[in-house]
């Protein structure tokens, strides 16, 4: 008896044809997509005839929408307005089935998730992976900071001749992982790694010039650390520097601000509201670091993962177009706007 097919999507048949191309048998591919051998074989006649782009297939027009112009619109202020918590939904995140349940408690229309599916689409609307923010942020003190005390600071900084950084740590560990690799369909990859459990942890700081400097250190960081970092910072950039950091401890510690203070003006402490990491673009240093970096390296041991680190934030170093580039972040754009 042949085998009825499911209706497989554009990367899959896209993914079957290159694997074909690639000495994959098509009984293996029929049995990881669970599709019929016929249809793996018509998208390998396409995908050779037209190419890749041949493959996808033509939307169709949809039915009716039950829902009229205006309780489409409606519905979308409710999702987009709203945190689903608010609306008495138990979760923070919207799903197709929340959104089928609002629907019916709204409007009294029962719709399938397929067709809830196709009304988000309607409404200009798709899964994203969103940013979260800590509950305990103060958006009046955020607007605070744009609006008032970053163009303070730079008024100042411009005044004084001082250069602005923006500082963080960050640390990682020898079994982290990100990212992706290439390997036959249905044949999960292994990378050997270290089974151990062991972290560095490092230092940066950035300018909206490109210029990084860091720190990188196999054990945890100490208000001691940090001191000996601004130091080596201000010898660095051989001129008063204004250094925006988060509230921590280490940050706070008595023995940087009694050095602040008797520095004769070579460094001064800001500190950016609570709760608002979106704030600080040395953040999207330790992205790059971390997760395009030393997540894909696979370590086998802590010195190991401390030289990856330090050849990564050296390589970073080297591009200050890419570190002017981290600027560019929307979270980010009072920095620009009070540059400009």
């Amino acid at each position: 008896m042949a085998i009825k097919g499911r209706r497989a999507t554009y990367e899959e048949r896209l993914s079957a044809c290159q694997a074909l191309e690639n000495g994959v048998s098509a009984d293996d591919i029929v049995k990881v997509l669970k599709v019929s051998r016929a249809s793996v074989f018509e998208w390998q006649k396409t995908y050779r005839a037209h190419g890749a782009e041949a493959l996808r297939t033509k939307k169709t027009r949809g039915p009716k929408s039950r829902l009229d112009d205006g309780q489409m619109s409606q519905l979308l202020r409710l999702i987009v307005g709203n945190d689903p918590r608010q609306l008495s939904f138990g979760l923070a995140l919207w799903t197709r089935g929340m959104i089928q349940e609002l629907i019916f408690r709204q409007f009294g229309v029962r719709l399938s998730v397929v067709s809830v599916g196709n009304v988000l689409a309607k409404l200009g609307l798709s899964p994203q992976r969103p940013l979260y923010r800590a509950y305990e942020q103060d958006p009046e003190k955020v607007a605070e900071w744009k609006e008032q005390t970053f163009p303070q600071i730079q008024a100042r900084a411009k005044k004084e001749g001082a250069a602005i950084f923006f500082a963080d740590e960050a640390s990682v560990r020898t079994n982290y992982h990100a990212g992706t690799t290439w390997a036959p369909i249905g044949k999960t990859p292994v990378v050997a790694g270290s089974g151990k459990t062991r972290s560095i942890s490092m230092i940066s700081a950035i300018s909206a010039r490109g210029e990084l400097h860091f720190q990188v250190h196999e054990e945890g960081i100490r208000q001691e650390e940090f001191l000996v970092f601004c130091k080596a910072l201000i010898a660095d950039a051989s001129r008063p520097v204004f250094l925006i950091m988060d509230n921590s401890q280490v940050h706070r510690a008595k023995i940087l601000k009694a050095y602040a203070t008797e520095s004769n003006g070579m460094l001064t402490l800001f500190f950016l509201p609570p709760y608002s990491p979106e704030l600080n673009p040395d953040e999207w240093v330790w992205k790059n670091v971390k997760h395009d970096n030393l997540g894909r390296a696979s370590v086998r041991s802590e010195d190991e993962l401390a030289q990856f680190a330090q050849a990564a934030l050296a390589k970073l170093k080297a591009l200050p177009e890419k570190i002017r580039s981290f600027f560019g972040d929307a979270a980010l754009r009072y920095i620009r706007d009070s540059l400009a």
